[in-house]
């Protein structure tokens, strides 16, 4: 039951993220512009770190290699898969244009979500640690994905308070996934193994696909380097993580 705790509470903490959208409404649009842009760097090296450090090392220890990437690949392509049927596609900018979000990508952020609570009730069950590294880098990547679908619906023309309830209910999903991955993987031994793997693949994706794109599209030398120190800030933190 402490594992579960453990799982509901990390869960719940990062649903809770989504009200941060509060934090866009009082915030100037060229501050949070910039903010954002440097939290996509952070949390672009968090999830890298934490797929290379934390999840695929556990992963290795308990399944042959080419079962490893095999599973990293297929993860990969599943993510792929899913923004491209879903329309799921995370902002990153204040002002985005509505035809390529709006609904759609709330409910592509509602698989998503669910599936990171599977990866974590899977990280907590192979030892809190690893729990704990891989919450903390999810939660890196929802503070920008969250301001930056709070400002999709705005946009598209959603009343302030109905916009944050749907972002919030949105992001209650991780807790089912949580939940759901808890008694899943309890059940069956290998399965958390089989989902740390698919856990690596997603990070990578999201990381590569998703996140490193919109660092690219930075021009000023001095704004790229310090998202580049932003980036290694964030495998960083997996590596201090890693050895504690």
């Amino acid at each position: 039951m402490t594992v579960l705790f453990y799982i509901l509470l990390s869960s719940f903490l990062i649903s809770l993220i989504a009200l941060i959208s509060i934090f866009s409404l009082s915030s100037k649009k060229d501050f949070l512009q910039k903010i954002v842009f440097f939290l996509v760097s952070f949390s672009a090296g968090t999830l890298m770190g934490g797929a290379f450090l934390h999840l695929m090392p556990e992963a290795l220890e308990r399944l042959r290699p080419e079962s490893v990437f095999s599973i990293v690949l297929i993860s990969f392509s599943v993510f792929y898969l899913i923004e491209k049927l879903f329309h799921w596609r995370h902002c990153h900018e204040v002002d985005c244009p509505i035809h390529a979000f709006g609904y759609m990508n709330l409910m592509g952020d509602s698989i998503h979500n669910f599936i990171d609570g599977l990866i974590i009730a899977a990280a907590f069950l192979t030892n809190i640690q690893l729990g704990i590294s891989t919450s903390i880098a999810i939660a890196a990547h929802e503070i920008p994905q969250e301001i930056g679908d709070f400002g999709v619906l705005i946009y598209a023309g959603v009343e302030k308070r109905k916009a944050l309830l749907m972002n919030f209910l949105v992001a209650l999903t991780v807790i089912l996934g949580g939940v759901m991955g808890y008694f899943l993987a309890s059940g069956v031994g290998p399965l958390k193994t089989y989902l740390l793997a698919f856990a690596a693949g997603g990070f990578l994706y999201i990381s590569a696909s998703d996140l490193i794109p919109e660092i690219r599209k930075e021009q000023e030398l001095k704004k790229s380097l310090f998202s580049f120190g932003c980036f290694i800030l964030g495998i960083g933190l997996m590596y201090f993580l890693k050895n504690i």
